[in-house]
């Protein structure tokens, strides 16, 4: 890790073992953790690429596996990544800071048809390293490829300040909603999910 990040799990490994086992408990109780894979699957073609920036222990890009779609996961927590790898065979799982992305060293020198930040990534990252990787995703998309952004109104990074950096890194603001089910977007919303289209 290049820069301290806000992701607790940094400086507490006992906080990303936590954090795996609560999503493991979670599906084995049956909860919906597919929200997110359901409107990015209904956005993309079939058998799309996919880039899961953040994706933690796996739970979004294994879905859209699942799903049929290539998936490259990528997390700055190597605990993580193993649990994806343990849990969701199949997408390849890699250990990178998203600031410094470089797909093509990794082999992956095909572009993305999507890239997602889902689950507050945004919000556990380097202070600061926000406009570096917005730029690093849109430099691993596609033309006309898109990058989902899940990020809550607490987090620090505004909506107006995010959608000038994405402006700055080649994209361009196509929605904005609420929820990841489509729910409108309005001045009281506690959380938004953000298209920007390459």
């Amino acid at each position: 890790m290049d820069a301290r990040t806000r992701w607790p799990g940094e400086t507490d490994p006992d906080h990303s073992t936590w954090y795996i086992e609560r999503f493991r408990k979670m599906a084995a109780e049956g909860a919906d953790l597919a929200g997110e894979a359901r409107l990015l699957d209904a956005m993309l073609p079939r058998s799309a690429r996919v880039l899961d920036a953040g994706c933690g222990p796996g739970r979004l890009g294994g879905e859209l596996a699942a799903r049929g779609h290539t998936v490259v996961g990528v997390d700055v927590d190597p605990a993580l990544i193993a649990a994806a790898e343990a849990d969701h065979p199949g997408p390849r799982w890699l250990v990178g800071d998203l600031a410094e992305l470089d797909l093509a060293a990794h082999g992956e020198t095909e572009p993305f048809d999507a890239a997602v930040l889902a689950g507050n990534v945004l919000g556990f990252v380097a202070p600061g390293s926000e406009p570096r990787i917005l730029a690093r995703l849109a430099g691993h998309l596609k033309p006309d490829g898109f990058l989902a952004v899940g990020l809550g109104s607490d987090r620090g990074y505004p909506p107006a300040d995010m959608d000038a950096d994405a402006v700055s890194a080649g994209l361009r603001l196509e929605h904005r909603f609420a929820t990841w089910d489509l729910r409108p977007y309005g001045e009281n919303a506690t959380f938004a999910v953000t298209i920007y289209r390459t």
